[in-house]
């Protein structure tokens, strides 16, 4: 999932802070888990659906698939306005507010009449759930003591690749059981038990500071970001890798049911593969001070490719191996652009963080349904080339980046 901690620690204290050992700190870490479990459950609630949506809403795949650009879309343009209304409201209201609502009104969608209204509560639900991946990782720099902040991140981190994945694997298993009501349902109502043990547990802010927010000093600042070549390329691969690996896991599901014979069950088994992604994300940082940043992204693009290569195969085996690779690629090259954009930004770091996640989410929502269209009307072959070009798009960018730092 998104990290920014590279560009938030230098926030924290090393002489104030939440430590291991004191019942506030424990409580912040359970609360910050739950955040990020809510928070992803929602905003993947629908992806392992979409076969189900297809057949029992009688709509393309391209249409099922809204339903999960509708709310990264929607997160996408509102993941700058949470970040500001944070720096004067209070990172904790704002993550409160975003988390409950956004699964009180999962738990409603579960009860859409049509394909319509429920994409539009998705968007609506897009973009209250901002505000926990807009603001958690601030709250733990200002909160957490300098030395504990490192082990912090990576738990919230955790939380939130472990909220996607149930995401995934709850309404899939429930599909067996029932309609997708009942799945969207039985995932909504745990992220909002989620939801309800963060509010619940979550300290008060100690070193929260409003700040006097102004649009002239915003826009100035993501301007300022937007105009430094090497930023704007990374922002560009963001919107490019995301809508790829979106794009893999939207329409993947329709490729197992139809040629291979799975279950909604298995094909939600399958989603495991992202914990692949969970390890190279925490090694993508190792390798980039050995090797240095622009090769492991580079390797990361390169490794996608042959990942969607080898899902062009017939055989079952390959195919999941090229799930494996790809992802691993992909987060491997995610988690290093992220934190290369922290390193570039010499000011206004927030705003060059939520300018990167923003094209990040928009990637996945444009990128997502765009892909869903040349799925429908070609073919999985017809998909994956479409993706590779994506990712040749994503190489030249790196090239240019690096030859504009040269």
């Amino acid at each position: 999932m998104p990290t920014n901690s590279e560009t938030t620690v230098t926030s924290a204290s090393p002489d104030v802070g939440l430590r291991p050992g004191g019942p506030e700190y424990s409580k912040a870490i359970i609360a910050l888990i739950a955040a990020g479990l809510a928070s992803f459950n929602a905003m993947y609630a629908t992806q392992a659906l979409l076969p189900a949506l297809t057949e029992q809403l009688h709509v393309s795949p391209a249409s099922a698939s809204l339903t999960v650009s509708a709310v990264t879309g929607m997160l996408a343009v509102a993941i700058i306005p949470a970040s500001i209304l944070s720096e004067r409201f209070g990172r904790g209201r704002v993550m409160i507010i975003s988390a409950i609502v956004a699964t009180i009104i999962g738990v409603a969608l579960s009860a859409s009449p049509t394909i319509e209204i429920l994409v539009a509560g998705r968007a609506l639900q897009g973009i209250f759930v901002a505000g926990v991946p807009a603001v958690a990782m601030a709250w733990l720099a200002e909160e957490m003591s300098a030395e504990s902040l490192p082990a912090a991140m990576g738990k919230y981190v955790a939380g939130t690749t472990i909220g996607g994945l149930l995401g995934r694997l709850v309404p899939a298993g429930v599909l067996e059981l029932g309609s997708w009501r009942w799945a969207l349902l039985a995932t909504a109502l745990l992220a909002l038990v989620f939801a309800v043990v963060f509010a619940a547990l979550l300290p008060s802010q100690r070193n929260f500071e409003p700040k006097t927010i102004t649009i002239r000093s915003e826009l100035t600042a993501l301007a300022g970001h937007w105009r430094d070549r090497q930023i704007a390329g990374l922002y560009i691969l963001a919107f490019l890798l995301m809508g790829v690996f979106v794009s893999l896991y939207n329409y993947l599901g329709f490729r197992l049911r139809s040629d291979f014979g799975f279950s909604e069950a298995t094909i939600g088994l399958v989603f495991l593969i992202y914990l692949v992604g969970t390890w190279t994300s925490a090694r993508a940082g190792t390798f980039a001070s050995r090797i240095g940043r622009t090769a492991v992204v580079g390797i990361g693009i390169a490794a996608a490719g042959v990942g969607l290569l080898l899902t062009l195969s017939t055989v079952l085996p390959l195919v999941l191996l090229g799930m494996a690779v790809m992802t691993g690629g992909f987060f491997a090259a995610h988690s290093t652009a992220s934190g290369w954009v922290g390193a570039l930004a010499q000011s206004n770091r927030a705003e060059a963080s939520s300018t990167y996640l923003f094209c990040y989410y928009l990637g996945s929502s444009a990128l997502g349904y765009l892909s869903g269209l040349v799925f429908h009307h070609t073919s999985w072959g017809g998909l994956i080339i479409a993706l590779l070009a994506l990712l040749a798009l994503a190489g030249g960018t790196l090239y240019g980046l690096v030859r504009g730092r040269r």
